[in-house]
């Protein structure tokens, strides 16, 4: 397996550019409207509340990375704290899904905008086609190696964070500075469900966990590419919030909530702006797509390696982290044709939220004095996770009922397939049974 990773191939800079990459690529385009839509007025704040949780969950993965960095990451993670057990690998099982869930509100969030540019209807069956195309080339980049994947994701990186920036500045500055979405009440319920969503805008940084041993000098950089990546996604998610609040009321932003910044674009910069902010979406949506494809099939190759899921090449040739992309491609495109975006984004919140929740508890029960991680601040990450989670729950158990279910049952069943699976085939205490 070792020829596979390249040790030191990934620089700080290249792992800030891939977390803020994932990050910023569905958080604000696909999110920034759905969070309105929960948190009302105060959706601005609901990023912030939402950097604040996420910072008392980077804390677990900053410690454990900084202590063990590998190229598994999560996967690592759960294994160190629980073994090569049912909770480990379902829960690792949940990460992945949840990262492929991102991908597939990613790839509609493209064929929302792209339509959008067009002029087109933004509910039309194109949305599902369009997203699955632009999987289908970030799998084709990927397959052509990690240089490609860095060097693309920190070119596309740079162009994304300014020109959003710059969007975010350009629309303050045009709006006069107002704020226009007033408005709505939102109780405290509303706000708390949208922080789940805020949440998922920043759960990128989890990429940069997950190529560990590929970044130079992990023991220090990981941490602070996490940190920093988590930094500079709340000033530009903050400009964004603030812009697209002052150049459209509540409603106009609920309404367009799929391609909100499109919509907000327009009053502020006029008709170029609008094309340009299309532009940007779809510079964002591709490259954090990429990022993400990237992540999560090392990710599953990883999980693999350790025993803890089942592989089948299905008569692929190749390795298992090439069996691994086209399995990742595969659902996230599945995904995408069967769900709308705010149903993926409320699947996504609950696998990721319950998945965080297990690590931290692993963490505090059985690792907290090895790496040095202070027990109070596991507890205060659990607590927040929990209290979002039961927010969002009971929203959308009012809501969309049927989502909740799904989730219950999608998470089910992730546990009950890998028991299923490590009870024939368990795995030897000490590591990997190589093949």
């Amino acid at each position: 397996m070792a020829q596979e990773y390249q040790k030191g191939s990934i620089s700080l800079s290249g792992a800030v550019a891939m977390g803020t990459g994932v990050m910023i690529g569905a958080g604000i385009f696909a999110l920034t409207g759905q969070i309105a839509q929960l948190a009302g007025p105060l959706f601005p704040l609901s990023f912030v509340v939402g950097a604040i949780v996420t910072a008392f969950s980077a804390y677990t993965y900053i410690k454990m990375s900084n202590a063990y960095p590998s190229a598994g990451g999560i996967g690592m993670i759960l294994k160190k704290a629980y073994g090569p057990t049912t909770i480990a690998a379902g829960a690792a099982l949940l990460m992945a899904l949840s990262m492929v869930i991102n991908e597939s509100l990613v790839a509609r969030t493209f064929g929302t905008y792209i339509l959008r540019g067009f002029g087109a209807d933004p509910d039309s069956f194109l949305v599902p086609l369009l997203g699955v195309g632009l999987i289908v080339f970030a799998y084709l980049v990927n397959v052509s190696g990690n240089r490609s994947v860095g060097l693309l994701s920190i070119v596309m990186a740079a162009l994304k964070i300014g020109g959003i920036a710059l969007f975010g500045a350009a629309g303050l500055w045009a709006s006069g500075i107002s704020f226009e979405a007033t408005g709505g009440d939102t109780g405290t319920g509303g706000f708390l469900a949208s922080v789940a969503l805020s949440i998922l805008a920043f759960k990128g940084f989890t990429t940069i966990t997950n190529s560990g041993a590929e970044i130079t000098a992990p023991h220090r950089n990981v941490g602070r590419a996490i940190v920093l990546s988590i930094a500079t996604c709340v000033v530009v998610y903050l400009l964004v919030a603030f812009a697209v609040g002052s150049s459209l009321p509540l409603d106009r932003i609920v309404a367009a909530k799929d391609y909100a910044l499109a919509e907000a674009a327009q009053p502020a910069l006029g008709q170029t702006g609008f094309y340009l902010t299309v532009a940007l979406a779809l510079v964002a949506t591709a490259s954090g797509l990429i990022a993400s494809v990237f992540a999560v099939s090392r990710m599953l190759a990883m999980l693999t390696d350790m025993k803890m899921i089942p592989h089948s090449h299905f008569g692929m040739l190749g390795t298992i982290k090439d069996h691994t992309l086209v399995y990742t491609v595969v659902i996230a495109g599945f995904l995408t044709v069967f769900f709308d975006l705010s149903r993926i984004a409320s699947l996504g919140a609950f696998f990721y939220l319950v998945m965080d929740i297990i690590i931290h508890w692993g963490v505090f029960r059985h690792l907290r004095q090895e790496v040095g991680a202070r027990g109070w601040v596991l507890l205060a990450a659990i607590t927040l996770d929990a209290v979002v989670l039961s927010a969002f729950a009971a929203m959308k158990w009012q809501s969309d009922p049927l989502i909740v279910v799904i989730g219950i049952v999608g998470i089910t069943l992730v546990f009950l397939f890998v028991r299923a699976f490590l009870a024939r085939n368990p795995v030897r205490e000490g590591g990997q049974n190589h093949h």
